[in-house]
């Protein structure tokens, strides 16, 4: 889904060191509204330190971010996912201790209207807004299944559960983008069959843009419409999934890790 439109998300010539090692050396990649891709590589390719970037993380050494062409490199984390930006991590970062319900209840933080002395009074106003977020809350949980655990710490739930909890954690702040750091990860079979179903149904119902990071080739060939590779922190290549499987740079980069953990 490209156009020749200002694109929802832009990263142009973004380079990032570390002392003297870099992380990433002028890379660029664009998202345009509603559009799923997959941002892949070998370990160490540097996708997780463009996510890093992009959600305001890291500052680029080089280079600029742009959302719908208004520029945000530098801006805190908090503020860029005000402004429509959601991210999960590929360590699950859930609140172990809090109820699922509670889990979702701390993302709607960004989007409450009233301030602080309207908290305090317990005002109208915030008492409008407790019901709203009480409300959406049980909706995305009943939406992802997850209603019926909505009383249970989160640390208590099944692996895949508290993969779709982050998810839902991160669609509650309404973002236009959803990144998505190896949700796969450590999912079985069946599990990683479910996950594709999720982000398929969350890109089709919300019209959520998504940037997927993830190692598993079953799934991001089977959903995802385009693909951008790094390798060693550059772009090695980006294109549809079949151009990319195709791509003999792809194919050396990957073939290469793989023939390295052989011998070690």
């Amino acid at each position: 889904m490209t156009s020749a439109g200002t694109p929802l998300l832009e990263a142009r010539n973004c380079s990032l060191r570390f002392g003297g090692i870099a992380a990433l050396t002028d890379v660029s990649l664009r998202i345009d509204k509603g559009e799923l891709v997959g941002l892949i590589g070998p370990n160490g390719a540097g996708k997780t330190s463009l996510f890093n970037i992009l959600t305001g993380v890291y500052r680029p050494t080089d280079g600029e971010v742009l959302l719908e062409g208004r520029p945000v490199t530098g801006l805190a984390p908090h503020r860029i996912n005000r402004l429509g930006v959601a991210r999960t991590f590929q360590n699950i970062r859930l609140f172990g201790s809090l109820d699922v319900r509670m889990n979702v209840r701390t993302s709607f933080i960004a989007r409450l209207r009233g301030g602080l002395l309207e908290v305090v009074r317990r005002g109208k106003k915030f008492r409008s807004e407790e019901r709203e977020i009480q409300e959406e809350g049980r909706r995305l949980l009943a939406y992802f299944g997850l209603e019926e655990a909505s009383i249970l710490p989160s640390r208590s739930l099944p692996y895949g559960d508290q993969r779709r909890l982050e998810i839902v954690r991160a669609l509650a702040t309404r973002p236009r983008l959803l990144l998505l750091d190896e949700p796969a990860a450590g999912m079985n079979p069946t599990e990683k069959e479910e996950l594709k179903q999720l982000i398929a149904r969350i890109r089709a119902e919300f019209g959520t843009a998504i940037l997927l990071v993830e190692h598993d080739m079953k799934v991001v060939m089977g959903i995802c419409e385009r693909l951008v590779v790094l390798d060693r922190g550059s772009l090695l290549a980006t294109g549809t999934p079949a151009e990319v499987r195709a791509d003999p740079k792809v194919i050396a980069a990957y073939l290469g890790e793989q023939h390295g953990e052989e011998e070690s």
